[in-house]
């Protein structure tokens, strides 16, 4: 019985350190100067292995650094979308790589018009994805999409 027990405690003991390992070990920030910046303490994406975890963009301009608030969901889709295929190619990836995305919505009544812009960035295999409406999102963006991709 002892032994059960002390087997069992070793093999939480060890699936914790791999755990640990693989939050602390090959982690790398991954940045674009084609993206805005971050608007808090987060990265734009985070590469663990082979998966890229990209954090939600919304529709900044990275030229001018100004959000696009008047700016149409399509045209706030389509920001957004190109920002996150900014942080894809500094990765070395395309939207090709993006296995699953998230959406929120401002209204979710915006979701035809948004699925209109999305359908013509993800042509072939599309990710998976779960879209939402939120009560309201950073700088009063009416759509943020964040994505995982894997090479």
């Amino acid at each position: 019985m002892n032994y059960v027990k002390l087997a069992l405690a070793g093999a939480a003991v060890l699936a914790l350190a791999g755990i640990v390992q693989a939050q602390t070990s090959g982690k790398q920030v991954i940045s674009s100067p084609n993206a805005p910046e971050a608007i808090g303490p987060y990265s734009q994406a985070i590469q663990a292995g082979n998966t890229l975890y990209l954090a939600g963009q919304v529709a900044i301009d990275p030229a001018t650094k100004k959000m696009r608030s008047d700016a149409n969901i399509e045209d706030q889709t389509k920001q957004v979308l190109d920002n996150l295929k900014a942080v894809l190619e500094a990765a070395g990836m395309t939207l090709d790589n993006v296995v699953s995305t998230s959406v929120f919505l401002q209204d979710l009544n915006d979701f035809k018009a948004m699925n209109g812009v999305y359908a013509t960035y993800f042509t072939k295999a599309p990710p998976a994805r779960a879209t939402v409406q939120v009560a309201r999102l950073p700088l009063d963006a009416k759509v943020e999409i964040s994505a995982i991709a894997v090479k």
